[in-house]
């Protein structure tokens, strides 16, 4: 039983990562909104309710880590050591983000979100969405942790922090539209976010 229900699982994840790879490579041909929940059916060979059963809309299929990032990134600052700055305690995610924009296909890339989310209106608005979601999950881990101060300053330390992220995932997305040496890409976000993680840090120890 345990080996059958592992078998489907497995295909459960290959058919998800089957689906985000056409997805991307669509989206990354004619731009996200200009591809269809039934084209990316169609170009998968599935029926259009078998994407929506792995992606449950449209905006899924180029944020389908976003609830994972949200609780991994709410678990890093409420789990982090008593004398690490939460800005310390995220560098470590925003390196990972360097790192896989180093290592992704670059035809995917192009259809990934900080690529796409720079050339369709729908996603910068849902962009938004998700970075405000993100500062809200920084803001109630830093809470709960030092609950003494007002609200608004864990808001505002979160804003910073986020601020950090949204723009490392920009220069991303602007790196992979034109085509940019990603070691030198890669290299310059890395400075710059350390640098402006080195501040909030400051800020708020």
């Amino acid at each position: 039983m345990t080996t059958s229900m592992g078998r489907r699982e497995r295909r459960k994840r290959e058919t998800r990562h089957q689906l985000g790879d056409v997805a991307a490579r669509l989206f990354a041909e004619h731009g996200y909104d200009a591809v269809s929940v039934s084209d990316v059916a169609r170009a998968a060979g599935v029926a259009e309710q078998t994407v929506y059963n792995y992606f449950p809309t449209k905006p899924d299929l180029v944020l389908d880590r976003a609830d994972e990032i949200l609780a991994l990134t709410r678990r890093t600052v409420a789990e982090r050591p008593a004398h690490e700055a939460p800005a310390d305690a995220l560098r470590a995610l925003v390196h990972e983000d360097v790192a896989r924009y180093v290592a992704d296909d670059g035809d995917l890339a192009r259809g990934e979100f900080p690529a796409q989310s720079q050339q369709s209106p729908v996603l910068r608005r849902r962009a938004l969405e998700y970075y405000d979601d993100l500062a809200e999950a920084i803001t109630s881990a830093l809470a709960e942790a030092a609950p003494a101060p007002p609200r608004l300053v864990h808001r505002a330390h979160a804003a910073a922090l986020v601020s950090v992220v949204q723009a490392t995932t920009t220069g991303i997305g602007a790196a992979v539209l034109s085509g940019a040496d990603r070691g030198e890409a890669a290299r310059r976000l890395l400075l710059d976010a350390d640098a402006a993680l080195d501040q909030a840090a400051s800020w708020f120890p």
